[in-house]
């Protein structure tokens, strides 16, 4: 019982704490004196024929978007999280692109927040600082004007710019953080929304898997079947590294490749949807393969389970899923004749582009009061939900709030993920003060009859 009172006290504690954003930059992001955050990476050191950043093992990337302050990112990092954004109140971005997920959500089509089914499934968000072209047909230029395309789009956050303003200004903690994000600003603006979506996106870095560690000169980092599925990736028969470079793998260009759709489902145009475009009638943007062992099913429409079913597409022939249409397939697309063996070690080889070592902390509190939706909920956070005082006769004793994934069941010190320490109290709990872990331009066009995270 105690315990419980205790409890309660020091949520209510939480409640009524102002909320202040993280002026330090995430990992791997150096803070200059203007108080922007410019990414740093070993891929520096590299030079790139014609600053495209594609080519070898040691090339450098291309040029990445940033330049944002670090109360930018952890402002978008709170409305990446948050239900507000959506019409209803009861989707976030990251139900669609769920950091467990590499920002992706495990559905071969995506669901919108009042129950509606896509046609196209999410893709994941690491590392699109570098990209160009955003979503699965290319049409965005700019990471604002494709964070504001899913929320006003019916099929999938189904909001209004008018009502995401009004539900900003009337809750009790936006107001102040966006005066401490855009201090020369005087009120809100839709502008500022994107550019702090922009700004925490910009900040989802992976560079560091086995295969950088490989890459940069360590070569034990892979073992013989990686290094093999490897050299097969990148040899001239499979061809998957032409369009799948390093340091990204992703060329970022459009391709027709002869994907099937899933059964039941209409032929996707992709970027040839209309006549003036009809030579990219099927044509997607070549993802990145950055953590793709974590962002199953595959291709624009999740047709492929697998990396193996993936993989094993490439090498059944030039249009073989596709020869009821007429398309121009990209002259990469032939029949390889990979073995099972060799499809295999590709699988294996995908594996070692996984890292995940610069993941954002999840909110244990969001700004609007609401909670997180359930598909980000840990398991922990639904054990440990707060009964009321008055419900004496519970067994379990549970948090309202979400538990941040940074900190640990027993209210240490939360692990601050943009400092370089570990930090655990080792003095008795105070829960008034160990309860509370979160005390830490372009025109905008939203075109209201596309397709937003179903890129």
């Amino acid at each position: 019982m105690m315990l419980t009172l205790l409890l309660a006290l020091a949520t209510s504690v939480v409640d009524a704490t102002p909320m202040t954003l993280n002026a330090n930059c995430p990992p791997s992001f150096e803070r200059t004196a203007a108080n922007t955050c410019q990414l740093v990476t070993r891929y520096d050191a590299y030079d790139s024929l014609q600053n495209k950043g594609v080519g070898g093992t040691q090339t450098a990337l291309p040029k990445a978007r940033d330049g944002f302050s670090p109360q930018q990112i952890d402002l978008g990092r709170y409305l990446f999280f948050d239900p507000l954004l959506s019409g209803n109140h009861r989707q976030a971005c990251a139900s669609c692109h769920q950091p467990a997920q590499g920002f992706a959500d495990g559905k071969a089509l995506s669901t919108g927040t009042h129950g509606d089914i896509g046609t196209r499934s999410a893709p994941g968000l690491w590392n699109v600082a570098f990209q160009k072209k955003l979503f699965w047909d290319a049409r965005a230029d700019s990471l604002e004007q494709q964070a504001l395309i899913p929320l006003f789009a019916p099929h999938e956050m189904a909001n209004t710019a008018e009502q995401l303003l009004a539900d900003l200004a009337a809750s009790r903690e936006y107001p102040a953080l966006f005066a401490q994000a855009f201090p020369e600003s005087s009120q809100f603006e839709l502008s500022q929304v994107a550019s702090a979506l922009a700004a925490f996106q910009s900040s989802l870095i992976s560079l560091n898997s086995r295969y950088d560690q490989y890459a940069h000169g360590y070569h034990e980092a892979l073992n013989e079947e990686e290094i093999k599925g490897m050299n097969v990736f990148r040899s001239f028969v499979a061809r998957c590294a032409e369009c799948h470079t390093p340091p990204l793998f992703t060329n970022q260009q459009i391709a027709v490749i002869g994907t099937p759709e899933p059964d039941g489902m209409p032929f996707d145009s992709g970027a040839g949807n209309s006549s003036d475009k009809s030579k990219l009638r099927g044509a997607f943007k070549v993802p990145s393969l950055r953590n793709v062992a974590r962002t199953a099913p595959y291709m624009h429409s999740g047709r492929f389970a697998t990396l193996a079913e993936a993989a094993e597409f490439y090498t059944k022939g030039r249009g073989h899923a596709v020869a009821d249409q007429k398309l121009l397939l990209h002259w990469h697309i032939w029949e390889p004749k990979l073995t099972p063996e060799e499809i295999g070690q590709i699988s294996k080889f995908l594996h070692s582009l996984t890292d995940e070592s610069l993941m954002p902390a999840v909110p244990n509190r969001l700004p609007s009061g609401l909670p997180l939706p359930a598909e980000l909920r840990t398991p922990t956070a639904e054990l440990r939900e707060l009964r009321t005082p008055t419900d004496l006769n519970t067994k379990t004793v549970k948090l309202r709030t979400p538990i941040d994934l940074n900190t640990n069941a027993e209210l240490r010190t939360p692990i601050d993920l943009n400092t370089k320490t570990k930090a655990e109290s080792r003095t008795p709990i105070d829960l008034k003060s160990q309860i509370n872990t979160e005390n830490n331009s372009e025109k905008i066009t939203t075109p209201s009859n596309t397709q937003g995270t179903q890129p």
